[in-house]
C-alpha cells in the first residue's frame, strides 16, 4: 500500500529512502515540530472517528510516526491463496447461539433512539434457521409453510420489564449453499476509483464500509482485490491518513492526487492508463472502472461471470442505464457507476489512445448536454479505434431511478452491483446493511424472499406483510420508483420490464425496512427492521393510517 502522486498519466511515489531527503525532511521537522505534532493527533483522531461513525473494527489505528517509512504492498512473497470452495466444511458457518427472546432494552432504546422512534411500539422477534444446501437453485421467491406470528405483535414500552419470554420454534428454510465473503479470491481483479478528499472522510459518504465487504475477507485481509484510489482536493498528509484508514481495515490500496485543473471526465478516462501502467496490472485479467458509490454485493457471481469471457482479447464489458432517456442522452455505452469491466489488452488500447482520445475537440465530443462524459469518452475511444464492442451483464446495475427503492430491492433478484444507494437526489438503501446475511447464509440470501403463510414476505430488504393475501405476479416489480425527467411512463421498461402498480396508500401492504444489522461471534445475524407509524405509504385508500404505533421486528438467522 501506499500513496502517489499522479500527473497526467504520469506516476511519481513519495519516498523517503534517500538519504538526502531524509535530512531535508528531519532539518524541517526540527522548525515545525509542534505543528506535525498537532497535525499528527488531529489526523489520528479523525482516523478513529470516522471509523467508529462508520461501524469499522479495527486492531487500531496505527499514527503516523509509527509507521515505517514507506508503506509496502502487500507481501508479494506471500501470493494470495488460491480460490478457496465455498463448500469446503472448515468455512461452513456453526453456531452455538442459544435462542432468547427477552427483550434486551437497551438495543431497542439505541433502535428508537436512532430512528426516531416513540418510547411505545410493536415488537416482534423471530428466529430463522437456515440450512445451506447443495445443488439447490436459488429461488426468486421460496413459500414457508410457517407463519411468521405465532401469536400476535407484542406491545412494549421503552422502561417497562417484561420478564423472560418464550420463543417461537424458528422459520425452517433451506438456501443454496453460495459463495461466503471470507472464501473470495478476488485476485484476478483491480480497482480505479476517483472521489474527493472531502466527500471520502464525511461519515455520511465514505465508502469504507461498502469496499470492506468487497475488498476483504471482513476478517482484516485483503481478498486479493486491489484498489487504486485518485482523491481531489488532499494534501499529502491526508493521502497518507486515507492510505492509514483504508490499510487499517486489510484494503490493498495505492492512493494517488487527482488533478482538479483538469476536465471530470478526463480524471475518468485517465482511471484506464492509471490502471494499465500500475506493477500489479500483468498479474490481472480485469481492470475495473466504478464511483465510489459502487457496491459489488456478489463477488462469487461476478468472477462467476466474467470467467465466461475472454480476458486475453479486447474486452469491454458493463451495462446500459435502466433508463432509456439515459441511453438516448448518452448513448449506447456501459454506465461506469454500474462497473465498466476492461481486459489487460482493452486498457493497453485504451491507454495508447489516451492523448488522442483526450483532445479539446474529443471532449466537446462527449458533452451530451449535462456536461462532457468519462463514459461516453471512453467509449468513442474503443468504438472509433477497435472493432470491440459492449457486452452486457445484465446483473450489474446503474439504478437511474427516482423514489422508493422499494420495488427493485424487494424484487428477489441477485445483483452483482448496485450504485447511487446513498441519496443526494438518487435513492437510498442500506447496502452495507443487507449483504451482512451473506458473512453466514451465503452470497445467494442477499435479497432473496421467503413468503410466510400469514402473507408477510421477508426480503433482507425488508418484512413486507400483505393483510389481504399475495395475489399479486411476484415476478413482477413493484412500481414504487420511476425514471429522471422526462419520465415517459415507460423509461425503465426495458430493463426492469413493465411494473406491476404500487400498493403503496392502498391498505394492502405495510412494511418494515432493515435498519441494522449486526454479525455476532456465534456466526447468529441480528436483522433489525422499522417501520413508522406516520409512513404515508402505509395507509388505507380513506388516507387512515394502517397502524397508529410504530413498529420494530428482529430476526436472528441461524445455521442449521
Amino acid at each position: 500500500m501506499g500513496i502517489k502522486l499522479l500527473a497526467g498519466s504520469t506516476h511519481r511515489k513519495l519516498s523517503m529512502r534517500n538519504s538526502c531527503t531524509r535530512a531535508l525532511l528531519a532539518a524541517i521537522c526540527i522548525l515545525v515540530v509542534l505543528t506535525i505534532t498537532l497535525r499528527s493527533d488531529q489526523a489520528t483522531d479523525v482516523r478513529s472517528q470516522l471509523l467508529r461513525k462508520t461501524g469499522v473494527m479495527t486492531g487500531g489505528i496505527v499514527p503516523h510516526h509509527e509507521q515505517q517509512q514507506e508503506q509496502q504492498p502487500l507481501d508479494q512473497s506471500k501470493p494470495m491463496p488460491l480460490p478457496q470452495d465455498p463448500t469446503l466444511a472448515e468455512f461452513e458457518p456453526q453456531s452455538d447461539h442459544i435462542p432468547n427472546c427477552d427483550i434486551d432494552m437497551d438495543h431497542l432504546r439505541e433502535v428508537k433512539e436512532r430512528n426516531g422512534l416513540d418510547g411505545k411500539f410493536q415488537y416482534l422477534k423471530r428466529y430463522i434457521r437456515f440450512t445451506r444446501t447443495d445443488g439447490l437453485e436459488r429461488k426468486s421467491m421460496t413459500r414457508l409453510d410457517q407463519r411468521l406470528l405465532s401469536s400476535k405483535f407484542k406491545t412494549v414500552e421503552l422502561g417497562q420489564h417484561y420478564g423472560a419470554q418464550d420463543c417461537a420454534e424458528p422459520l425452517e428454510i433451506a438456501v443454496p449453499r453460495s459463495g461466503l465473503p471470507s472464501t473470495v479470491n478476488a485476485s484476478d481483479l483491480m480497482f480505479g476509483v476517483s472521489t474527493t478528499y472531502a466527500r471520502f472522510m464525511d461519515p455520511a459518504t465514505t465508502p469504507i464500509n461498502e469496499w470492506v465487504y468487497w475488498l476483504t475477507d471482513s476478517r482484516g485481509h485483503s481478498n486479493g482485490g486491489k484498489l487504486l484510489l485518485m482523491l481531489l482536493g488532499a494534501t499529502d498528509d491526508q493521502l497518507q491518513e486515507v492510505a492509514n484508514l483504508l490499510g487499517d481495515v486489510g484494503i490493498d490500496v495505492d492512493v494517488y492526487h487527482s488533478d482538479g485543473l483538469v476536465e471530470m471526465a478526463v480524471r475518468y478516462l485517465n482511471l484506464v492508463p492509471a490502471l494499465y501502467t500500475h506493477r500489479d496490472a500483468p498479474s490481472k485479467k480485469w481492470l475495473v472502472t466504478c464511483d465510489d458509490d459502487t457496491f459489488f454485493p456478489n463477488m462469487h457471481g461476478l468472477l462467476d461471470e466474467l470467467s465466461k469471457y475472454d480476458h486475453t482479447r479486447m474486452m469491454y464489458i458493463g451495462t446500459l442505464s435502466e433508463d432509456v432517456g439515459a441511453v438516448d442522452r448518452h448513448g449506447s455505452q456501459a454506465f461506469g457507476g454500474a462497473g465498466v469491466f476492461l481486459s489487460v489488452p482493452m486498457a493497453e488500447k485504451v491507454t495508447e489512445l489516451y492523448g488522442s482520445c483526450t483532445t479539446e475537440r474529443k471532449i466537446l465530443e462527449s458533452n451530451s448536454g449535462w456536461g462532457p462524459q468519462g463514459d461516453i469518452l471512453l467509449r468513442k475511444c474503443i468504438y472509433e479505434n477497435t472493432p470491440t464492442r459492449l457486452n452486457t451483464i445484465w446483473n450489474l446495475w446503474q439504478l437511474d431511478f427516482y423514489g422508493d427503492p422499494s420495488g427493485f430491492y424487494e424484487w428477489g433478484i441477485k445483483p452483482l452491483s448496485l450504485h447511487h444507494y446513498r441519496g443526494g437526489g438518487w435513492h437510498s438503501a442500506r447496502v452495507g446493511q443487507f449483504t451482512k446475511i451473506a458473512h453466514t447464509c451465503g452470497e445467494d440470501c442477499i435479497l432473496q424472499r421467503f413468503q410466510t403463510k400469514d402473507h408477510f414476505v421477508i426480503s433482507g430488504y425488508s418484512v413486507a406483510h400483505y393483510p389481504k393475501g399475495v395475489d399479486w405476479d411476484y415476478a413482477q416489480q413493484e412500481g414504487t420508483l420511476h425514471a429522471a425527467p422526462e419520465d415517459k411512463g415507460w423509461n425503465l421498461d426495458f430493463m426492469f420490464g413493465p411494473q406491476r402498480p404500487s400498493l403503496s396508500r392502498t391498505g394492502m401492504k405495510i412494511a418494515w425496512e432493515l435498519v441494522e444489522s449486526e454479525v455476532r461471534s456465534d456466526s447468529s445475524v441480528l436483522q433489525t427492521y422499522v417501520r413508522k407509524k406516520d409512513d404515508q405509504r402505509w395507509v388505507h385508500e380513506d388516507g387512515s393510517p394502517m397502524s397508529n404505533i410504530d413498529g420494530i421486528i428482529e430476526l436472528v438467522w441461524i445455521p442449521a
